[in-house]
């Protein structure tokens, strides 16, 4: 993974890796259904997509204004290693994903790089 060195005029330096994407969706359950048994079933799938050549983790965010709104955040090495496992995914994890189907619209945010800047607070890296 390669990284960039960035410096400003107060001679402050920050590194910043630039290789990743993250994959981020957002799901909305539907009346009926509970986030809990999404997110059941979202791990078992994600257990299964983390073996995945390049898979870098995953995780999922509820809503602070809507419980019933989730934000899910996929990290892959690059769009290339999970546009691969979109290609193929295991029959396992087809048949977890469609049946939340009927419970959940899912809506893409996008596809994103790993952020070009980034500020933390002192004393604290980002990881």
């Amino acid at each position: 993974m390669g990284s960039v060195r960035l410096r400003f005029a107060a001679g402050r330096c920050f590194e910043v890796q630039r290789s990743r994407v993250i994959f981020v969706f957002e799901v909305q359950i539907k009346p009926g259904h509970t986030p809990e048994a999404y997110a059941d079933a979202w791990l078992r799938a994600s257990e299964l997509i983390q073996r995945a050549p390049g898979a870098r983790g995953t995780r999922l965010h509820r809503s602070i204004d809507d419980s019933m709104k989730l934000l899910a955040i996929a990290s892959w090495d690059d769009k290339a290693s999970r546009d691969a496992m979109e290609s193929k995914p295991a029959e396992e994890v087809e048949r977890i994903i469609a049946s939340q189907a009927p419970f959940v619209d899912i809506r893409v945010v996008g596809e994103f790089e790993d952020p070009e800047w980034t500020v933390d607070p002192p004393g604290i890296e980002n990881s």
